[in-house]
This record gives structure tokens, C-alpha cells and sequence, in this order.
């Protein structure tokens, strides 16, 4: 290509139809575009009236990601009119369409780096990243495996999309540089029959390789990412119940590292309880918590929210005592095999009870322990029934209650249903979007569980530190950060912040990571201003001349 192709075929540099005049005769691209000049507010505008006459989320979200191939300034800049809008588009849950679909309808490798199993020497993976990131100053890196992703499974390399897509939260929310990140897959084969069998499908047609050949694979990862980019944010999302927690505790003291799964979803709960114990006065001390779906995220939330309690003044084996985790088997004992060393942390004795053996749905153990939250991460649709749910409104005034999986048709429950058995009592956030609910002349607004809300600040706050480590108080001031933005006064109000303030907020949480990390020592720089460092660190999607 010549240099003028190239130019208009990087999405990072190309700007379309807005090319001035001087920069189309100095870098030679006189009629290889349209004759008019336009603004990018101009191009912005054709993209949403475009993007509105498409008939489906999954076409919207197709078109919105042909614009990003094509030029990333526009996309944002889009992204950042429509926010609320576009995000369940962009992400959860239109993506789960898209990835179950993303063999079909492959067309462009976004930039992203794709690494096999079957060749995973440490100078074949970095050779991938070096090609992949083309030069670019990489401080931000998202990598899945493929085999926990959402609440839909294992999809081998189709997960790609969830880097790809949590990449673009990170710049629409917080502002990383496009330019700044790289998305990344680990394929290691796949469970899943129908894809192995798939002519179409663009991944390893074999098993999932669970063998030690899979942990030497990650390590030669991590190794090779670390040493090629300095100062990166390395962000692990949708690993398999098995490997998450464990590459994650791997890596967490070496070197600046994040699980969304286990750490993001943590975060985003705990800052809705924070929120709802705001409306209702009461203290964290005096809770009783129950999570359904004791899988990786319904663990790493108990955790956040047992290590919250840890800080308001119990121990932590006083903590772990106001816990209880349910899974397909019922209340989790400590005496059962297979418990995961997770769930083993927040298992009961059986002597605790007197009818430990009939505790094997949700409802009995509602019934036997009577919780003032309940968190939903099971996966199962409709778990948190009319019988449940009023059974734990009877016994407690303003029952918290978060039914997170998602997409839609996982969910444990609607907030419609929840502010309706309960009355208006129940403080209620759900994991995907939901519209508000009117009950006896209120308007209930619903804030949505997503790690949209925390993980792109963090991302930003540590990176624009130069931190070292995320650390517990690192994530606990972040969850603390989102206090205050909601009016806990106002009837019906919500306990997370809408998205619609997403930039904003994504900001407060950035300064909040940031001081804490300055405030404890643990960044490669000093740092004077922590609000100027964060701002510093942020890209606006504006064009910038090119020469």
C-alpha cells in the first residue's frame, strides 16, 4: 500500500469524509474521498441515523463494529452522545449474540491477538503480541480463555468479543487511548460439540486442554506480555470456574493484574449494598447474605463483601458467619467433596442446623436463615420466585436483593416482579438493564449491577498511578467512591448510579484507585496531583492533524 492507502485503511488514523483540504493534498489523498468536508459532529450523526434504521440489537451492534474497524475517533465519538444507549448494545447483552454467532459472521480481526495452544512457546506468543500491537504503546490488555463466558458457556475463540467489547467500555467510559490496548484469546480446544463440529468455526477444532500444558500456555502469556509492555494493566475476564481464581492468585502479587469475574462483579455488588444500606439506615455488621450460584462471581462477590465487613470491625471469622452459599445442591457444607477452596471459606456446619438434610433448594434455606441479601449468580431463570422472595420480605423490612446473571433470559428475576411481591420494599439492582418500575404511585428507579460501572476507573485510576499492585483497599475505595452519587432521600431511588453517568463517575472512581495507590506507596512514579495524573492519562475521540 502507499502511505495514503494505509492512512485510510488505520482506524486510528483514518477520519473519513473530515480530512481538511491541507491534509488531503499533503498526504496524497486527493480523490480518494468524497469532495465535501465534514465535521465529525456531521459523521456522527449519519452514523446514529444509520445505526437507527437497523431492524435487530445484533445488526445495531454488527454496524456499530464495522464503524470501529474502520475509525475508532468516530466510534467513540458516537459512543459518547449515546451512552446508555449503546452499551447494551456494544457489550452485555447484545454480545452474547454476537459471539455465539462470530464464526458466521467473522469479517475482521480487530486488532486483536489470537494465541494458540498448539504453539505456545514463549517466542511464538511473543511474536503474536508484537504483531498484533503493531508498535502501539500497549498499557492495557484484556485476555479470556473462552470457556467461562457470561452465563452462556464455553466458546473457545468466538469469546474474543468479551476483550473486544470490555476494550471499548474502557475508552467510552474512562477514556484509555484506544490505541493503548490490545484484546487478546488464549484458545485452548473448547467443550462445546457443536463448534468442534463446525466447518465455520475459526478456533481450534479439538478438546479443551485442562493438562499442565495449559498452565505453561497462561504463564508464557503473562511472562511475555509483562516483559514486552512496561507498565501494563493486565485484565483477565470469562476464565472457567476451575482457572480463574487460580491464575489469578498466581499473578496478583507480581504484577498489576485484575479479574473482572471475581474482583469487578465483587466491587459492583458491594457498591450496591453500600447503596442500599445508605437508603434503609441500616449497618453492614447487621447482614445476613445469600448468594445463589456459588460459582467463580458469587464467591469473589462474598469475598468483597466479607472483607467490607472485615473493615467495619468483625473478624474475619465473624464475618464469614453472617455468609451462606448455595449452589444446585443446596446449602454448601463443609463436609461435601469437590467444594472448591472458595466455597469452602463460606461453607456451614451441618450441626448449625436441625434439618441440615431438607436444605437442598433456595427456598428451605431462606426459610432456615432468613437473609436481609440476596445475590443471584446462578444462571437460572426465575430462581428468585413469588414464594422466596416474600418468605425473605417477611423477616426483614427492606430486603436487598440483586439478581446479577445475565443476559436476560438467565436472570433469577425481573425488578418488576421483585418491587411487586415485596411492595415497594425490596432494594433491588439487576444485572442487565432495566426500565423503571411504577408501584402505587412510585417510580422505583433500577440500577444495573454491570462492571461497567467500576472496572473501567479502576483500569484508569491504576494505570495513571503507575501502580504496582490493586490491593484491597485499592477496590474498596473504589466501591466507597460511588457513595453519594445517587440521592438515597429521594423515593424509588436507585442504589447504583444510572449508566447514563457512566463518564462521570467512571472518573470519581478513577481518582479514588489512584490517591489510594499514591496514598500507599505502591506506584513506579511519584505522583503530585493525582487528579491531574488521571486527567493526563485520558483520550477525548477528537481528530487530531495529521502531517
Amino acid at each position: 500500500m502507499t502511505r495514503s492507502q494505509e492512512i485510510v485503511n488505520n482506524p486510528f488514523l483514518n477520519k473519513g469524509t473530515a480530512f481538511s483540504a491541507t491534509e488531503r493534498k499533503d498526504l496524497h489523498l486527493e480523490g480518494m474521498l468524497p469532495p465535501r468536508i465534514q465535521t465529525l459532529d456531521q459523521q456522527t450523526d449519519r452514523v446514529y441515523a444509520q445505526y437507527q434504521e437497523m431492524s435487530t440489537d445484533l445488526e445495531k451492534r454488527m454496524y456499530l463494529m464495522s464503524v470501529f474497524n474502520e475509525n475508532r475517533v468516530l466510534f467513540y465519538a458516537t459512543f459518547a452522545k449515546h451512552v446508555s444507549e449503546f452499551m447494551p448494545i456494544v457489550y452485555d447483552p447484545t454480545i452474547a449474540d454476537s459471539i455465539e454467532n462470530y464464526s458466521r459472521l467473522y469479517v475482521n480481526p480487530q486488532n486483536a491477538a489470537y494465541l494458540s495452544i498448539n504453539d505456545h512457546s514463549r517466542a511464538t506468543i511473543r511474536e503474536s503480541l508484537i504483531n498484533a500491537a503493531e508498535g502501539r504503546n500497549v498499557k492495557l490488555l484484556v485476555v479470556t480463555d473462552g470457556e467461562g463466558i457470561l452465563g452462556i458457556g464455553d466458546w473457545g475463540t468466538q469469546g474474543i468479543d468479551i476483550p473486544v467489547g470490555k476494550l471499548m467500555v474502557y475508552t467510552a467510559a474512562a477514556g484509555i487511548d484506544p490505541s493503548e490496548i490490545l484484546p487478546v484469546v488464549l484458545d485452548a480446544g473448547t467443550t462445546r460439540a457443536s463448534l468442534k463440529n463446525d466447518p465455520l468455526y475459526v478456533g481450534l477444532d479439538q478438546d479443551r486442554d485442562y493438562s499442565e500444558n495449559y498452565y505453561e500456555f497462561v504463564d508464557n502469556f503473562v511472562q511475555e506480555a509483562e516483559s514486552l509492555f512496561p507498565n501494563l494493566y493486565l485484565h483477565f475476564e470469562d476464565f472457567g470456574r476451575a482457572n480463574a481464581a487460580k491464575i489469578l492468585e498466581k499473578y496478583q502479587d507480581q504484577f498489576l493484574v485484575f479479574n473482572d469475574d471475581i474482583q469487578g462483579t465483587g466491587i459492583i455488588v458491594l457498591a450496591g449494598v453500600l447503596g442500599a444500606l445508605n437508603i434503609s439506615g441500616e449497618s453492614m455488621t447487621d447482614q445476613k447474605y445469600l448468594c445463589f450460584g456459588a460459582g467463580t462471581a458469587g464467591v469473589g462477590i462474598a469475598q468483597r463483601v466479607a472483607e467490607e465487613m472485615v473493615q467495619a470491625g468483625l473478624s474475619e471469622a465473624e464475618a464469614k458467619k453472617h455468609f451462606y452459599m448455595v449452589d444446585k445442591q443446596g446449602l454448601l457444607f463443609d463436609d461435601m467433596p469437590d467444594l472448591t477452596p472458595g466455597q469452602q471459606e463460606f461453607a456451614r456446619s451441618r450441626s448449625e442446623f436441625d434439618n441440615a438434610d431438607e436444605l437442598t433448594d433456595l427456598l428451605s434455606v431462606v426459610q432456615a436463615v432468613h437473609p436481609t441479601i440476596m445475590v443471584g449468580t446462578s444462571t437460572v431463570h426465575g430462581a428468585f420466585t413469588q414464594e422466596v422472595v416474600t418468605e425473605m420480605a417477611a423477616h426483614t423490612n427492606r430486603p436487598i436483593i440483586l439478581p446479577i446473571s445475565n443476559p436476560t433470559k438467565l436472570a433469577e428475576a425481573t425488578a418488576a416482579d421483585l418491587i411487586k411481591w415485596t411492595n415497594g420494599r425490596a432494594l433491588v439492582a439487576t444485572g442487565v438493564p432495566s426500565a423503571p418500575v411504577e408501584h402505587d404511585g412510585v417510580t422505583y428507579e433500577i440500577g444495573q449491577a454491570n462492571n461497567a460501572l467500576v472496572y473501567p476507573g479502576i483500569g484508569l485510576g491504576a494505570i495513571a498511578a503507575t501502580a504496582t499492585t490493586l490491593n484491597d483497599e485499592m477496590i474498596s475505595a473504589a466501591a466507597h467512591s460511588l457513595g453519594g452519587i445517587v440521592d438515597s432521600s429521594k423515593p424509588g431511588a436507585a442504589i447504583l448510579p444510572p449508566v447514563e453517568q457512566l463518564t462521570e463517575f467512571s472518573q470519581t472512581v478513577a481518582n479514588a484507585v489512584a490517591q489510594s495507590a499514591v496514598d500507599q506507596g505502591v506506584t513506579r512514579e511519584q505522583i503530585s496531583d493525582v487528579k491531574a495524573a488521571v486527567e493526563a492519562e485520558k483520550w477525548y475521540p477528537v481528530y487530531r492533524e495529521l502531517n
